[in-house]
């Protein structure tokens, strides 16, 4: 009949800033800081290939 309309139940593995983390094992925090260090180097890559596309952008439109 139709989808399941109700909220959808938010991710147990969200990384929340600034979530109290004193509950957590030891394992869990490295977990999740490898899971932040990780998505850090995505972004930092994503960042260095925006820069180079900005900067042949940039040198074909100082040519003319």
């Amino acid at each position: 009949m139709f989808e399941d309309d109700s909220p959808s139940k938010p991710n147990s593995d969200a990384i929340v800033p600034g979530e109290d983390l004193s509950d957590f094992s030891i394992e869990a925090l490295e977990e999740r800081k490898a899971a932040i260090e990780a998505e850090i180097s995505r972004i930092d890559a994503v960042i260095a290939s925006k820069q180079s596309g900005r900067a042949a952008a940039e040198a074909v439109f100082k040519q003319g």
